[in-house]
């Protein structure tokens, strides 16, 4: 009966040695899914907040490059706008030149004009049996 009652107690013991065994071996498996959900959450948690950098980083560089062609494009027109601005003071001068080249020569031609009225006029024709004047040119020319 002792040693029934040993190998029955040993048998309990057993039976409650594998049963805690179990019960320790259940919760490490528990804690370990528990462990690597936190992990999981901290990783996609961390992942979305670089998501969001990256994402409030390309908005800025974005806003930058806006700016940075505002700016380009207010610069390039102001320049137009100047060049337009020097083609037409180049432009009026260049209309205050002709005209007063074209004044200076009326000016000089009715000058001309009136100096050559008062001037005597060339005698054309045959002096002394020889060509004279302008038709003398001619012939001159001529032949």
């Amino acid at each position: 009966i002792n040693i029934q009652l040993e190998k029955m107690k040993q048998k309990q013991e057993c039976e409650t040695k594998k049963r805690i065994a179990q019960e320790k071996h259940k919760e490490w498996v528990q804690k370990k899914r528990e462990e690597e959900r936190r992990e999981r959450e901290q990783k996609l948690s961390k992942e979305m907040a670089e998501k969001a950098t990256r994402e409030l980083e390309k908005m800025h560089l974005q806003e930058k490059a806006e700016v940075k062609y505002k700016e380009w494009l207010k610069k390039k027109r102001d320049e137009e706008a100047e060049k337009k601005k020097k083609e037409k003071e180049k432009e009026k001068e260049r209309e205050a030149e002709l005209q007063e080249k074209k004044a200076r020569s009326e000016k000089i031609f009715k000058e001309w004009l009136h100096n050559s009225r008062n001037k005597p006029r060339p005698v054309y024709g045959f002096s002394h049996g020889k060509p004279t004047g302008l038709y003398f040119c001619c012939i001159y020319v001529v032949t």
